[in-house]
């Protein structure tokens, strides 16, 4: 029974760790305007 409540506890955790890996900040397209001032430098 305990050997089973670790496995999950481990599961739960490392799906945790997994889901705050990646990028930070909003998820949106960027505007045609700002595309086309960067590609200018």
């Amino acid at each position: 029974m305990m050997c089973r409540f670790k496995a999950v506890l481990s599961l739960c955790l490392l799906t945790l760790a997994l889901a705050g890996c990646g990028q930070k900040g909003p998820l949106y397209l960027p505007d045609e305007a700002a595309a086309n001032k960067t590609q200018t430098r």
